[in-house]
């Protein structure tokens, strides 16, 4: 067969640089055909291919049954899709490039170099497929690469494994490392111009704790409820610290920083409350609050109406809501009295807050994205007062209601829902109470 006789060539035939195309001493056509139109002759040396390609020393080997001649050559044919033509090309051109795996410089992006990999497995050249997995390790990837890559690469055995390093999964105790680190992060106080940073750590640790199409990232253990908790009562204890100052002179409040601070914290309250909440160990966070309601209204209440005061109001909202919440639908059991006074406190200051958030809506208009709140959590906060005063004792639940229907902001909170209830609970309680009575009588014997 001539491909032997191309494998003998004479040394000086060796040495001189040989180029694909050349066909002054090219001993081989490659031929790379797809099924439809495209159909290409690359002039070659059998020398150069044998090296570098299990495929192509089958191909041109005594063991191979039959041999194409094609312009007085050896002829190797490659069939390809119309898809895979062009890296096809690219690897026939490598063959003669690439030393010690080494082409830095060719790959022209990760579609490429990936397109590559596949025809380089095919045609068994190692030091291609080395020099592809070094790249395709090292650089980075867009998304749509990246599920690209996850589609391609495990098919492709060991030799391909290294490209998924960045994608293994990593062990439970990094997981917590970057967990704790975080976490302290998101519940620290930086400098203002770290605040895009914060609310980065903050999104990417509820997205560790969310079970959604996968697994949470992490077990909510008692360290890392330990952890959090701290990291909590640490946010908290700094709030309370600046709330104290406030108290003390309210003349802070006109100042911009003090004020800023003083919704940064509150912010970071809101986002709290949901880690906590899913957590299941709101009840630290709860009794805090409850215990600090006077002076946060009473600081709010003191200091000079400004657009500043107005958005502060709205960030007091939301931390109350989620307070009320958990008081309201048990999953924080509090006292009756503490209860009580959590209606006493902030469903007046919501009653009154309201109109003036809506009136600054409508005020500045377009403008108005810090005033604006979820509509839902309006609502829901409306439902979390029914439920708190129906689960009062109906003395006090009376109090209430009889305060609300003579109050001049009686449209919100709706309390129709509770009065209806307190009037229904109200008109049935003797007959009730005596049916009890009754059969209390039947069972005790004395």
């Amino acid at each position: 067969m001539e491909s032997n006789a191309s494998t003998k060539s004479p040394d000086c035939e060796r040495r001189t640089p040989s180029r694909i195309g050349d066909r002054s001493n090219s001993d081989v056509v490659v031929r790379i055909r797809t099924q439809d139109t495209r159909d290409e002759w690359f002039y070659c040396h059998s020398h150069i291919l044998i090296e570098k390609s299990k495929y192509f020393a089958d191909r041109l080997s005594d063991s191979w049954p039959t041999c194409q001649i094609l312009d007085s050559r050896n002829c190797v044919e490659v069939y390809c899709q119309d898809s895979d033509f062009d890296y096809h090309v690219s690897v026939l051109r490598l063959l003669y490039v690439i030393v010690d795996g080494s082409v830095d410089d060719m790959w022209h992006g990760v579609k490429n170099a990936l397109g590559i990999l596949q025809v380089a497995v095919k045609l068994e050249c190692p030091q291609i497929i080395t020099a592809c997995v070094k790249y395709l390790e090292a650089v980075s990837w867009e998304e749509s690469e990246e599920e690209e890559i996850l589609k391609i690469i495990p098919r492709m055995g060991p030799q391909a494994e290294p490209i998924l390093a960045r994608l293994q999964p990593v062990t439970q105790s990094a997981v917590m490392g970057i967990f704790f680190s975080t976490i302290r992060f998101a519940t620290s106080s930086p400098p203002p111009i770290m605040n895009d940073l914060k609310t980065s750590a903050q999104e990417q640790l509820e997205y560790m704790l969310t079970e959604d199409d996968d697994s949470p990232l992490l077990a909510a253990d008692d360290e890392i409820k330990t952890e959090v908790k701290e990291c909590a009562k640490r946010l908290f204890e700094r709030f309370n610290n600046q709330l104290e100052a406030l108290l003390c002179e309210m003349e802070l409040f006109s100042d911009g920083g003090k004020i800023l601070s003083f919704q940064s914290l509150l912010s970071d309250l809101s986002w709290a409350c949901q880690i906590l909440t899913k957590l299941e160990i709101m009840r630290d966070f709860v009794c805090n609050w409850t215990d600090a309601s006077d002076k946060i209204a009473m600081v709010i209440k003191q200091a000079s109406p400004t657009s500043e005061l107005i958005e502060t109001k709205l960030k007091v909202i939301e931390v109350a809501a989620k307070v009320l919440e958990a008081i309201g639908y048990g999953n924080v059991i509090l006292p009756t009295a503490k209860r009580l006074h959590m209606v006493n406190v902030w469903l007046p200051f919501v009653r009154v807050t309201k109109p003036l958030i809506d009136s600054a809506v409508a005020t500045t208009g377009d403008d108005a994205s810090a005033f604006k709140m979820d509509g839902e959590l309006w609502q829901s906060l409306e439902s979390t007062f029914v439920s708190l005063i129906l689960a009062l004792p109906s003395t006090e639940q009376a109090e209430i209601l009889t305060e609300w229907l003579g109050n001049e902001h009686i449209e919100y909170p709706d309390l129709t829902e509770a009065f209806e209830v307190w009037c229904y609970r109200s008109k049935v309680a003797k007959r009730r109470l005596s049916v009890i009575a009754v059969n209390h009588d039947k069972i005790d014997p004395h």
